[in-house]
């Protein structure tokens, strides 16, 4: 039967919540009626035990139930939830705590397994449809790239409702989005060709520079200095590559101008966001600057296509005739990069952006060893020492920002 209660300034019992304990007047039993609790102004989440004359109360982080409404202490308490468990909840049941943050540690490991394999297979797949099935059409893949995460974008943010939908507030917001679209496209097409000349490995290993990049950006663009000690470990990111350069059995000078280009062109691309949308009313969270920057995109991408990649569609077309196994890889590897976008925002959100730095360097060294395996190209010991070198320097310039902050 539903109950009301009421606290009163009797002797007091200890309510415990997320950050400490209060000491609140006892609470009776008044009459049947809807279960309210006045305790604070916020609401918390409490089980209930009945006791002789009157009510216990302590924390149930979780639990399900009644619903808590106006509370008041002398003290200040964090929000924790809405509900109210059932007082006749067995004891067993009252306290779920444990459960939620298991729980939750295994989705966060879920949604880094998703991160890591999305963004390893977009990787390899380019690499085997560029390289190894002969699908010689950069601007192509990136175009369909661009396109599934525009659709798919919509679908997740309009019908599935995962973030807000955020607008474009002005025309000029409209062109600096644009402008951060033009750079990501350059980006993507060149990283797309550098895989038709590179092993995925030396790849991963020149794509660890990007802070060295990213560093003379900003200090070009908004003349932003850092520590000394920042610049200092940018040394051996910039040495292990060129160690890992002269020891890479299969380099192609090409591919690498273009691996380097990409890499500057994703450095440019994160200096220019914290320029272009740096006002509180232009800021957009990832989810939806993606939902504009890739529209966007395939309208610079198709006449690029059109023009240097001629009667492209026609040849796929024909490839799918041979083998219809063409679709289906371009599907599923469309697919997996708008995955990257969605997981990448998923990580960031349910971890932080330093978790996210650390787990970024190791899934590089991951690709690199899953590529050597899958296509059995040749690695040597100066190469890997190099890379190994890198992925230092890239770890403690991570060390030395957060620091300096």
């Amino acid at each position: 039967m539903a109950r009301q209660i009421a606290v009163v300034t009797a002797p007091a019992s200890l309510v415990f919540f997320k950050g400490g304990a209060k000491r609140l007047g006892r609470a009776q039993l008044l009459s049947d009626a809807p279960l309210t609790l006045k305790v604070s102004g916020t609401k918390l989440l409490f089980s209930v035990s009945c006791r002789s004359k009157g009510f216990g109360f302590e924390s149930s982080e979780g639990s399900r139930g009644f619903e808590v409404v106006a509370m008041e202490s002398d003290g200040q308490a964090d929000p924790l939830s809405d509900t109210l468990p059932d007082h006749n909840s067995k004891p067993s049941d009252q306290d779920t705590t444990p459960k939620m943050k298991s729980s939750s540690r295994l989705f966060t490991i879920g949604l880094v397994a998703s991160w890591y394999s999305s963004n390893i297979g977009v990787l390899l797949l380019n690499k085997y449809l560029l390289s190894n099935y002969g699908f010689k059409y950069p601007i192509f893949l990136t175009m369909c790239h661009m396109t599934a995460c525009s659709l798919l974008s919509y679908v997740a943010i309009a019908w599935m409702k995962i973030v807000p939908m955020q607008t474009i507030r002005s025309r000029v917001q409209f062109f600096k989005i644009s402008a951060l679209s033009l750079v990501f496209c350059v980006s993507v097409v060149f990283g797309n060709v550098s895989l038709r000349f590179l092993p995925v490995s030396f790849n991963q290993a020149i794509g660890a520079t990007t802070p060295f990049f990213t560093a003379v950006f900003a200090y070009l663009m908004t003349l932003k200095r850092e520590a000394w000690l920042t610049y200092v470990t940018l040394v051996p990111v910039v040495t292990g590559v060129i160690i890992a350069s002269g020891g890479e059995p299969s380099f192609h000078l090409f591919g690498f101008i273009f691996c380097v280009a990409a890499t500057a062109a994703r450095a440019l691309k994160s200096v220019l966001q914290g320029i272009l949308l740096s006002s509180e009313g232009e800021k957009l969270n990832s989810m939806n600057l993606l939902l504009y920057m890739a529209p966007i995109a395939v309208v610079f991408l198709l006449p690029a296509t059109l023009i240097m990649e001629e009667n492209v569609v026609g040849i796929t077309l024909a490839l799918a005739r041979d083998d219809f196994k063409i679709i289906w890889y371009l599907l599923f590897n469309s697919a997996l990069a708008y995955f990257v976008n969605l997981t990448n925002f998923l990580v960031t959100k349910h971890t932080s952006a330093l978790t996210l730095q650390v787990l970024g360097n190791a899934k590089g060294a991951v690709a690199v060893v899953v590529s050597i395996l899958i296509f059995r190209n040749p690695v040597s010991v100066t190469g890997m020492l190099g890379y190994a070198l890198t992925v230092s320097g890239v770890i403690l310039y991570s060390e030395a920002k957060k620091r300096s902050k």
